[in-house]
């Protein structure tokens, strides 16, 4: 069977992609709209933090023989925690200038961390196991459905819907809203605001530091494989709004289907796809197509 001159299984396997790469797209710039929208930080380290998270699981495995499972828990821990302690030493002296020193102090970290690793175990990718849990394929008989990438699409989606939910329908998500937007008032009730700021861009990193462990057996665990990725992020968090939460998760999912589907019929856009999509939205709605209008 052939849909518009493609075969189905190469369309569905192309799709299957799309997604999977559009689940690494959702988590990376679900943590930027989470740092973005509640601290004003633009965190252009945020590639570099996925590298971490991949690398710190190929360490553990390859050093300490921690697996997979455990990896999942304790490679996105040591992200956040670098990522607090970074917020507690350097971004917290710049809360209250203009967001380009933001954004240059997290190059320049990006910068450092990916010179570090790329010293210590040089350029090329590392292979990182698939846990013997999730090898083998499903037949759904028009094609073989591997299990390791239903993995990461779930697990995914489920960490997205979860942040969404404590930040959008809990009582710690409005403290968060509330701290950012009035810290004074909102030190009047007893809440101790830089902690929370802490502890929130230590979760926004810790989301990419569990998104390098969920690529890890996936791609080449590799000191680039951040920087090769962070720009297709920022312009994901572009199009679906700046700081919106649910704008992050639905645009990484959509345009990581629609960059698959467009490898299948013109391949030669692919690379380009998502970034004029950014332009169009851009020009048509500047806010991103989930974030708000200034007034």
């Amino acid at each position: 069977m052939e849909i518009l001159g493609v075969p189905l299984p190469a369309l569905m396997g192309q799709l299957l992609l799309g997604l999977v790469n559009g689940a690494f797209y959702a988590m990376l710039s679900l943590g930027l709209a989470v740092i973005f929208g509640l601290l004003n930080i633009i965190n252009f380290s945020h590639g570099a933090l996925y590298m971490m998270g991949a690398m710190f699981a190929w360490m553990g495995l390859h050093y300490l023989g921690i697996n997979y499972w455990w990896s999942l828990l304790l490679a996105p821990l040591a992200v956040g925690l670098f990522g607090m302690v970074i917020e507690r030493t350097l971004l917290r002296r710049l809360y209250k200038l203009d967001h380009i020193y933001g954004l240059l102090l997290t190059f320049g970290l990006a910068l450092i961390l990916e010179g570090l690793f790329r010293d210590a175990y040089g350029v090329s990718g590392q292979p990182y196991a698939i846990p013997s849990q999730l090898t083998g394929v499903f037949n759904l008989g028009f094609m073989f459905l591997p299990k390791y990438r239903l993995w990461v699409i779930v697990a995914s989606l489920a960490v997205c819907l979860f942040t969404w939910f404590m930040i959008e329908r809990t009582r710690l998500g409005a403290y968060l809203r509330a701290a950012t937007e009035n810290p004074s008032l909102t030190q009047s009730f007893g809440i101790n605001v830089p902690i929370m700021v802490t502890l929130t861009y230590g979760f926004g990193v810790a989301l990419a530091g569990l998104a390098g462990v969920l690529a890890a057996p996936v791609l080449q665990v590799s000191p680039l494989m951040g920087s090769n990725l962070i720009i297709v992020v920022f312009a994901v968090v572009v199009i679906g709004g700046m700081g919106s939460i649910m704008g992050a998760i639905l645009s990484g999912l959509g345009l990581g289907v629609i960059e698959g589907l467009t490898k299948v019929f013109y391949p030669e856009a692919s690379a380009t796809v998502v970034f004029v999509i950014m332009a169009v939205v851009l020009v048509l709605r500047p806010a991103g197509l989930f974030g708000k209008e200034a007034s």
